[in-house]
């Protein structure tokens, strides 16, 4: 199948790919030259597991190419995806500019019948939006139909949730444009679900509401078992072997980040206001998301008596391990909180460092590995779960720094292992914080 993909960010650069990789024929399309310029030379400007090696296998075949030339792309292909930006206003609401905009300039090109898939996530009525706008200024006899086929890519597994997704969801306006659908993703051998438009926009919001509604969840309980002696990690395990509940996104910490829960969550909160719906559960949902890292420095400034001049060992700066991606991400909030207060940060992430330094510049010191972070300073703070952290000499870090003090803002370490090693621990929503 012949397929555009407009949009070389993280969905679309994986969406294109994985679909070249399936065997068709895929034009990825962005405004940005130099973006395309670095694609083409098979240089891949975001950190994702697997993405680079697909990237440049299906350059190397000849099934993936990169342009800045939108015209052409819809013209050449059958199926066109849109997966550009659709970043938060500061009321919170969607911004579709960007979406409005590729939909000006498919229905400018559009030259036979096609199909146009809004793969960005996109807040109900969006696919009617995009049929007004491509309407208005096509050539009057093309037809072509606005599908929704929503992603639900997690940033560091994305390849695989491609190739191996719980389910396809495609909202079409009818049986005929739905099968189109079907027949590019049948060779997943997953379960597919065919519904209306406006259906397939909500569930994506839905879902991911629903997710980050689970860790809020978590959070909350974590700070009543600080308060009543309980340990947090016996509690969510005795919830998750419930099958109705699960383990999935109830891990307490220093709460959702990244580039889709905060705006998802904002957006379907305002879309229902202006349905006139007052969705105060999600409210609550982001109300105690935004205490949390507000919360973690305080217990750090009370463990330690002040901030002011002390330095700070931070591990992670990234939303989430295996991604470099650090928008919404909970390490800016505590640095910033720690520099606010005059403390000195000492940051090291696998990943993410070339980010940090266009959002820090030099108000941080940038580490090697995280034993030279640590040496030296006062508090050892852990923002991300990185695998390589699990596995760490803490006894080394442990003599290297100037005061033993961990606080730990994932539960990554076992308390009274560090407690043997001579480190003060504080962890998320275990009793053992106020046992010293």
């Amino acid at each position: 199948m012949n397929i555009a993909v407009i949009g070389t960010g993280y969905v679309g650069l994986v969406t294109g790919s994985v679909f070249a990789d399936m065997g068709n024929d895929v034009i990825c399309v962005d405004k940005v030259k130099s973006r395309i310029r670095q694609l083409t030379q098979g240089k891949v400007p975001i950190y994702e597991p697997g993405l680079e090696e697909m990237i440049l296998r299906n350059l190397d075949e000849k099934r993936l190419s990169f342009t800045t030339d939108l015209h052409t792309a819809v013209t050449k292909s059958d199926v066109i995806f849109i997966a550009v930006g659709t970043p938060p206003k500061d009321n919170g609401e969607t911004d579709l500019s960007q979406v409005e905009k590729v939909a000006e300039g498919i229905g400018k090109s559009i030259n036979a019948y096609k199909v146009i898939v809004n793969k960005s996530t996109v807040p109900v009525g969006t696919g009617n939006l995009v049929r007004n706008i491509i309407d208005r200024v096509k050539k009057d006899s093309m037809k072509f139909d606005v599908v929704s086929n929503p992603e639900f890519l997690r940033e560091g597994s994305a390849i695989f949730d491609t190739l191996s997704p719980d389910r396809i969801v495609i909202g079409a306006p009818n049986r005929q444009v739905a099968m189109i659908l079907l027949e590019l993703y049948s060779s997943l051998g997953c379960p597919m679900l065919i519904t209306d438009v406006e259906s397939a926009e909500l569930i994506k919001y839905a879902s991911n509401a629903f997710l980050a509604m689970k860790i809020s969840f978590a959070n909350a309980i974590a700070d009543l078992c600080e308060r009543t002696g309980a340990d947090v990690s016996q509690v969510i395990n005795g919830m998750g072997y419930d099958h109705r509940i699960g383990k999935h996104h109830l891990q307490p910490g220093l709460g959702y980040g990244g580039s889709c829960f905060p705006k998802d969550v904002d957006s379907l909160i305002q879309t229902s206001r202006k349905f006139g719906y007052d969705f105060r559960l999600l409210q609550s949902v982001v109300d105690i998301n935004k205490e949390r890292c507000v919360t973690f420095v305080q217990k750090i400034g009370k463990a330690l008596g002040d901030l002011e001049g002390k330095t700070f060992a931070i591990l992670g700066l990234a939303f989430k391990p295996d991604t470099d991606d650090m928008r919404e991400a909970k390490s800016i909030e505590v640095i910033e909180q720690i520099l606010l207060h005059r403390g000195k940060v000492r940051a090291y992430d696998p990943a993410a460092m070339e980010n940090a330094k266009r959002i820090f510049g030099n108000r941080i010191h940038y580490s090697r590995n995280a034993y030279d972070a640590a040496r030296g300073t006062d508090a050892l703070v852990v923002l991300t779960e990185w695998r390589e952290f699990k596995l760490l000499n803490l006894e080394k870090i442990c003599h290297s720094m100037k005061q033993p003090y961990i606080f730990d803002g994932r539960n990554l370490y076992n308390f009274e292992k560090n407690r043997r090693l001579g480190f003060h621990y504080y962890g998320i929503g275990r009793s053992v914080n106020s046992h010293h």
